[in-house]
């Protein structure tokens, strides 16, 4: 399904499908740079982060590239997906596609609100602003097909449960893991429905990692041997099933000729990763490579961590506390796409 070429990786569309752009949604995991101008700590536009990146830091939150780079350029699109609100971002840029995703989002509004970061809801208000400007330049017929025929990518979720539920008190004091994966999906299922009244029609959401495995949370929550904290990990199941579940009720809902609704599970390719590092080319899964490697994320890993910090991210499935290295975000994506390509179509 791929043709390697070099480090270029295209993929194989279905006969006479084209893909005119690729919009995408959500927290850090595809940020690349949304947060760098908000009042936030949730931020990774410093050193280390984008080190092994041409240009330096950008605000992803990553060593290199982040997903929605990776699948821009295996879609064909572009080679990097910028942040919709990066000043160097010029019309051209908004009809192949951005990326409208804030770190530390999620789809419970209180997740942006209390790191104050763009809410899931104010990111399609950003979307209803590109598709004007869009309009304004090529017309309506024109930006309908472009916004029809685009792919779509939604990634959130992982704060809701790590920072939200765990963190804060407020929700866990209201509703159990399983009352809360529902409130959650019912904004989920609300943001979905908002994104295709706009016109969008390809949509992929992807599901909760395991949250519990990754190296701060195992520091948090693991005990003496740092093992995955169980009961973020329950939470993130939960949280799958209701995503799962809620894709499939749409489907019987959102009928307009050509739409496709998947749901893109990333927990089992990621706890294969991290349960089997050696498989896969890495030596290290249990924590980060910046700092310590326990705990540093976001504003924690800075250039202080540096001296600490290994030094090659790609022997590392992780590369701080909470986001993977971009060779484990290459791997993971590839694994994704390949496996749900079809579907899109």
């Amino acid at each position: 399904m791929f043709c390697h070429d070099g480090n270029e990786a295209a993929l194989v569309l279905p006969k006479n499908e084209t893909i005119s752009a690729l919009y995408v949604f959500g927290d850090s995991i595809v940020d690349p740079g949304n947060n760098n101008n908000l009042a936030t700590i949730a931020k990774g536009n410093f050193l280390p982060y984008g080190r092994d990146f041409k240009g330096g830091p950008t605000g992803r939150f990553s060593n290199g590239k982040v997903p929605s780079d990776i699948i821009a350029e295996e879609f064909g699109v572009k080679d990097l997906l910028p942040a919709y609100l990066d000043p160097k971002v010029q019309l051209q840029d908004l009809f192949n596609g951005v990326s409208f995703a804030s770190g530390a989002a999620g789809y419970d509004p209180l997740s942006a609100e209390t790191a104050n970061v763009i809410t899931m809801s104010e990111q399609l208000e950003l979307f209803k602003e590109c598709i004007k400007k869009i309009e304004a330049a090529v017309g309506e017929e024109r930006t309908a097909t472009i916004v029809s025929k685009a792919i779509y990518i939604v990634c959130t979720g992982s704060n809701d449960v790590s920072n939200t539920y765990f963190l804060l008190p407020i929700r866990r004091s209201h509703y159990d893991i399983n009352a809360y994966s529902d409130l959650v999906a019912g904004y989920a299922s609300q943001f979905l429905q908002d994104l295709y009244g706009l016109g969008a029609r390809r949509i992929g959401l992807l599901g909760l990692p395991p949250i519990g495995c990754v190296p701060s949370q195992r520091t948090l929550g693991g005990g003496k041997n740092r093992d995955c904290y169980e009961a973020e990990n329950q939470l993130a199941t939960a949280y799958n099933a209701k995503l799962s579940g809620l894709i499939d009720n749409l489907k019987t809902v959102l009928t307009l000729p050509g739409t496709k609704l998947i749901f893109l599970d990333i927990y089992y390719p990621l706890l294969s990763l991290i349960q089997n590092p050696g498989k896969y080319g890495f030596e290290v899964a249990t924590v980060g490579c910046c700092g310590t490697g326990l705990i540093e994320a976001s504003i924690f890993c800075n250039p202080t961590s540096i001296p600490l910090s290994c030094p090659d991210a790609s022997k590392y499935v992780f590369w701080d506390g909470y986001h993977p290295s971009e060779k484990a975000y290459k791997i993971l994506t590839s694994t994704i796409i390949n496996l749900h390509l079809k579907e899109f179509f």
